[in-house]
């Protein structure tokens, strides 16, 4: 091996090192706290998460008649996602699966492992009754349908 190639290999061998420490200290503990403040109160929900947490990349779109959230979720196998809608909050959960039996060693490493974790806070203008989700190909998509009563209208003119 020359010098330069061995420098590269040192290198990347040490970026490696850095993200499974990076890794091990985040399944040690994961915390995500999230804090509502009520009129009179305050509720705050903590949970924990064994293992790494990632935050899902989304795509909003508004059309006229709804909002349609993309999610990338890869390696989440179907019914390992959990969506919930409690007093205007949408929280997205999912767990992938490793891809190798535990213990594997690895020679390069890039694909993390774990659990997916994204909350929205969900305007009035959504029909809470009416959300729909659907999974293809690692990406969920939800349907957030617009209450009737915020959904745009064409008014009418009267002529005399």
């Amino acid at each position: 091996m020359r010098g330069r190639d061995l420098r590269i290999l040192i290198t990347h061998t040490q970026i490696i090192q850095r993200r499974q420490e990076s890794h091990r200290v985040e399944r040690e503990r994961t915390m995500t706290t999230s804090t509502k403040q009520a009129s009179e109160n305050t509720t705050a929900t903590e949970s924990t998460h064994s293992g790494p947490v990632f935050r899902p990349n989304v795509d909003i779109i508004e059309r006229e008649d709804q909002l349609v959230l993309y999610a990338d979720m890869p390696g989440v196998p179907e019914d390992a996602i959990d969506i919930n809608f409690q007093e205007g909050t949408l929280t997205i959960n999912g767990k992938a699966a490793p891809r190798q039996p535990e213990g594997t060693e690895y020679s390069l490493n890039e694909y993390g492992v774990g659990g997916f974790h994204r909350t929205f806070r969900v305007s009035e203008k959504i029909d809470a009754a009416k959300i729909s989700a659907d999974y293809r190909d690692g990406v969920l998509i939800l349907n957030l349908p617009k209450a009737e009563s915020h959904k745009p209208r064409k008014i009418a003119v009267n002529v005399n």
